[in-house]
C-alpha cells in the first residue's frame, strides 16, 4: 500500500486523533501547517516521532507475514508527490522514516504520476535520486510505477507516462509498470521497444487527392457475439471507435493515375509507412465540444462526435487539416492558441466554466492494408478497377 500521514488541505497533518495522540505521548506539541518554513526543533522532533510509528507498523505487519511465509516478497510503494511534498520539506520525516530503509523492505516501489501527467519530469529525477538517497535501495532493488489516464480527453498524457517509463528502464531499475489495463485497452497505448520505433512511423504526406475522391469506404468495429443454448447472445465490443478500411482503386482511372499510385506506394515502402488519407464522404467536424475549462487544463484533444448523449461515439481528430481549425470560446473566436498535432493548446487556461468548442476538416491516419500492390495490365486496360485497399491506424 501507500503508507504515511495524512495532511489535510491547509496544511494540517493527521496526528491529533485519540490514537495517534495516545501514541505520541498524550499531549503531542500543535503543528498548525506543516508546510511551513519556520518549524521548531520540537516540531521536527515530533515529526520524527511520528516516522517511528510508522515505519514500526509497517514492518510488523512484514514482521508478521514472514512469520507464515518466510520466503515472501515485501514491497513498499511510496507515492513521491505527497511524501516529497516541496512545500513542506520536514514532512519526510514522518513520511519516509529512516526506519524504512534497506534491508527493511525488498523492494521499493516509487510512484509519482501527477508529475509525470504534469510534464514535470525534473520532479521526478531529484524525488527518485532523494528516495534513492534516504532509504539506500540500490536501482536494482526499485520498481517505477508511471502512470495511468483516468480520462479519455486526457490520453495525450500517455506520451509523458510512456517516456517516464523508458528513463526507467534506462536507470536500471527491476520493473516498471503502466496501469490500468481498462485504461489501456480504451486508448490504444501501445509502447514499442527501444529499436521497435520504426514499426509505425507516419508520413506526414497525403494520399493523392484525385484517386481519393471515389473510394469505397467502409466502417468496422470487433464485436464477441456469443450464442447460449437458449439462442440468446451475449455481446461484446471490443473497440470503443470504428476503425476506418477504404478502397482507393475505383478513383485510378489511367495510366497517369496508376503511375502515381505506384509511385506513392512504393514511397511508402508498401504498409510500411503510415499517410494521411482525405474520406471523401467524412471530413468536416463543426461545432463540436472538446472542453470545459477548469482554469488550470491548458490540453484540448479535437474530436467528432457521432449520435448524442452517453452512447456517442467521439472519435479523436490526431490529424486536422492545417489552417482549418477554428476555436471558440463560450462561442466567440478564440486568440492565443496552438495546434500540437490533434491537441489545441493554450497559452493561459481559459477560465473555469468556459465552454469550448472546434470546428476543423481533418484527414484520416491510414496504411496500405498489405504490403503488395497486384494489377492486371489487361483487365484495368478493360476498364476493371483496381484494388488498392488502405485501412486506418489508431494514434495515441
Amino acid at each position: 500500500g501507500e503508507p504515511w500521514w495524512w495532511v489535510l488541505p491547509d496544511g494540517r497533518i493527521c496526528l491529533y486523533d485519540t490514537a495517534a495522540k495516545a501514541a505520541l505521548g498524550g499531549s503531542p506539541i500543535n503543528i498548525a501547517n506543516v508546510r511551513s518554513a519556520s518549524l521548531t526543533a520540537p516540531q521536527k522532533a515530533l515529526l520524527d516521532s511520528a516516522g517511528t510509528i510508522l515505519s514500526q507498523a509497517t514492518l510488523a505487519v512484514v514482521a508478521a507475514m514472514r512469520l507464515d511465509h518466510p520466503s515472501c516478497e515485501s514491497l513498499l510503494l511510496a507515492y513521491l508527490p505527497t511524501v516529497l511534498d516541496a512545500a513542506a520539506p520536514d514532512l519526510q520525516r514522518a513520511n519516509v522514516p529512516v526506519g524504512w530503509a534497506k534491508p527493511a523492505f525488498d523492494v521499493l516501489q516509487l510512484e509519482d504520476y501527477e508529475w509525470v501527467t504534469g510534464g514535470n519530469r525534473g520532479a521526478t529525477a531529484k524525488g527518485v535520486a532523494e528516495m534513492t538517497t534516504r532509504l539506500g535501495y540500490p536501482v536494482a532493488d526499485q520498481h517505477y510505477l508511471s502512470g495511468f489516464v483516468l480520462l479519455p480527453q486526457d490520453k495525450p498524457q500517455w506520451r509523458e507516462i510512456d517516456a517516464a517509463a523508458v528513463a526507467a528502464v534506462a536507470r536500471g531499475v527491476a520493473e516498471t509498470f503502466i496501469w490500468a489495463l481498462p485504461q489501456v485497452t480504451r486508448d490504444g497505448y501501445t509502447h514499442f521497444d527501444e529499436g521497435d520505433e520504426a514499426v509505425q512511423p507516419f508520413d506526414d504526406v497525403s494520399f493523392p487527392l484525385a484517386l481519393g475522391r471515389e473510394a469505397v469506404v467502409s466502417a468496422g468495429f470487433s464485436t464477441a457475439v456469443v450464442t447460449t443454448a437458449s439462442g440468446h447472445e451475449q455481446r461484446n465490443s471490443d473497440w470503443a471507435n470504428a476503425r476506418m478500411r477504404y478502397d482507393a482503386g475505383p478513383g485510378v482511372r489511367s495510366e497517369a493515375d496508376l503511375q502515381t499510385l505506384i509511385a506513392f506506394f512504393r514511397a511508402r515502402r508498401g504498409a510500411a509507412k503510415a499517410f494521411r488519407f482525405r474520406d471523401p464522404l467524412d471530413f468536416l467536424a463543426q461545432a463540436q465540444a472538446i472542453g470545459t475549462g477548469d482554469g488550470v487544463r491548458t490540453r484540448f484533444a479535437l474530436v467528432k462526435r457521432y449520435g448524442t448523449g452517453a452512447d456517442a461515439e467521439v472519435r479523436p481528430l490526431t490529424r486536422p487539416v492545417t489552417g482549418s481549425v477554428v476555436v471558440r470560446v463560450n462561442a466567440n473566436i478564440a486568440t492565443g492558441w496552438t495546434l500540437d498535432g490533434g491537441d489545441v493548446v493554450f497559452t493561459a487556461p481559459p477560465a473555469i466554466g468556459a465552454f469550448i468548442q472546434a470546428d476543423c476538416q481533418f484527414d484520416v491516419p491510414v496504411r496500405f492494408a498489405e504490403d503488395s500492390l497486384q494489377i492486371d495490365a489487361a483487365t484495368f486496360l478493360a476498364g476493371e478497377a483496381a484494388s488498392v485497399p488502405l485501412v486506418e491506424v489508431r494514434e495515441g
